[in-house]
């Protein structure tokens, strides 16, 4: 109970933070043999999937308005995916050392992704994750400086990447990642040679009668200043998400902003990579993120949606510039880096077959046509509600950022877990509905925003039924919860 000297908010009662899981592993005696992500609970158990819905083995069913983490783009079960796949496996080819070799439908679907970006990048390579793509990138980035063939400068060593900003899990990923909650165990052991700079992020950085443009040539001159104080000739590369996916939820870049970062970028001879895991093939009604607006990095990764989740598959394309100086530089000729899984077949083949589905079924219409029918629906059933701060997003990726206050925009306490709390109430009945819960929004640690991002082939029908959900899940829950806060003197 509060204390003497503190009263209630008007959000009303309080309720647990996490009630028992009801869905238990069929192990005999209950005990999971998997390191799970939370080693002190069982995570529910899915017995299969169908198109939107997943079924649990307790009797749930549960419409997946998330995609898992923006990854299922065209559903589950598709049959023409496992065709593909069993075609790999019926030659025998499912697996082959890319040290040495590569197979037919590697070659396929690099070609087919480099024809996508109407000649901008010229080569692709396939790892196993999004974390392992923007590793490559960021290996890749300071080769390039050493072996450039006019002008090579191996002293090129520093990352510039936006705070609140997500890249990968390891160390030299996490380096480049600006998000505090998630760096905070690793500090000690991480590279340090990325320097952070603010994000694009007008919701809370807009100031008080500055224009977008105003706001965007503001954090132009913030890069520039970065990179003049690190030193021209020191820094390798800026690396940023066209749309800023689990980190900040979804927030897009402002008009202007992407083609600003590459002229700074352009200036200093600066590599623009551009970190596509999440925003990326399809995602916000363009097979890449930087082509609503025409700007095209050095670099890109990509990686949830490249195969729809029916396997694990990540890319990093890069630009004649990139592909070039590998080829005819001072150096060996090759790329220094690789993986045991890099190229695997099985996983091009879901991949090339999945992005095939999206051509052929004009699913990038569908994505703007039913992105523009969720947005509406969310700001009209949401928008006004006191603890929705912010609604904002671009295709079928669309965040909804909480907050304690909607005038002062202040957040709730990160130990109240709101986002979690959300996420773990929409599975169950009545609302059987799976959001991606993100946290740290405002610095790193407070702040709360869950993730909508349903496959590209919903209906009218499905985006009514996610918003419906959504929006229950969301009224009932604040009308449950009570903050305690400090009274006033």
């Amino acid at each position: 109970m509060p204390s003497a000297n503190m009263v209630s908010s008007p959000i009303r009662k309080p309720q647990r933070v996490m009630a028992r899981r009801s869905s238990k592993p069929t192990n005999a005696n209950n005990k999971s043999y998997l390191l799970n992500r939370s080693v002190r609970s069982s995570p529910y158990r899915i017995k299969s999937a169908t198109a939107q819905t997943l079924h649990f083995e307790n009797g749930w069913n549960v419409i997946d308005a998330s995609g898992g983490a923006a990854v299922s783009c065209i559903g589950h079960n598709n049959a023409r995916v496992k065709q593909a796949m069993m075609k790999v496996l019926d030659n025998g080819t499912p697996y082959i050392s890319s040290m040495m070799f590569d197979t037919e439908i590697t070659e396929e679907f690099a070609r087919f992704l480099v024809n996508t970006t109407d000649g901008k990048m010229s080569k692709a390579v396939f790892y196993s994750s999004g974390t392992e793509a923007n590793e490559a990138a960021f290996k890749a980035a300071l080769q390039y400086h050493a072996v450039e063939k006019v002008n090579p400068e191996p002293s090129r060593r520093y990352f510039i990447a936006r705070d609140r900003s997500y890249h990968g899990t390891t160390l030299g990923t996490l380096d480049m990642g600006g998000h505090k909650a998630r760096r905070a165990l690793w500090e000690k052991v991480m590279p340090n040679n990325t320097r952070h700079i603010s994000p694009c992020y007008s919701y809370r950085s807009l100031k008080t009668g500055e224009s977008r443009a105003e706001y965007v040539t503001r954090l132009k001159n913030e890069l520039d200043d970065k990179i003049r104080e690190l030193g021209p000739k020191n820094v390798a590369a800026f690396i940023c998400e066209p749309v800023v996916g689990a980190a900040l939820g979804c927030v897009p870049a402002e008009e202007g902003y992407l083609a600003a970062m590459r002229e700074v970028c352009d200036r200093h001879g600066v590599l623009l990579i551009f970190d596509e895991v999440m925003c990326g093939m399809g995602r916000t009604g363009y097979t890449h993120a930087w082509q609503k607006e025409g700007v095209a990095p050095d670099i890109q990764t990509t990686g949830k949606g490249l195969a729809g989740g029916f396997q694990q598959i990540s890319a990093m394309l890069v630009s004649p510039k990139i592909s070039d100086a590998f080829e005819f530089g001072p150096g060996s000729g090759a790329f220094s880096h690789g993986h045991t899984f890099q190229n695997y077949p099985l996983a091009c083949a879901a991949g090339l077959e999945v992005q095939k589905i999206v051509q052929e079924e004009n699913l990038l219409q569908n994505v703007k046509e039913k992105g523009n029918r969720l947005s509406k629906m969310l700001h009209r059933r949401l928008g006004n509600h006191p603890n929705v701060g912010d609604i904002r997003g671009v295709g079928l990726f669309w965040g909804i950022e909480f907050v304690k206050d909607k005038q002062t925009m202040e957040p709730f306490p990160s130990a109240l877990r709101v986002n979690w709390q959300i996420y773990e109430k929409g599975l169950a009945p009545p609302y059987e509905v799976h959001v991606y819960p993100g946290a740290g929004t405002v610095d790193g640690v407070n702040g709360d925003h869950i993730i909508v991002s349903p496959a590209y082939n919903i209906t009218n029908a499905d985006v009514d039924a996610i918003v419906d959900r959504v929006t229950r899940l969301v009224e009932d829950f604040f009308d449950t919860l009570n903050v305690p806060v400090p009274s006033t003197p």
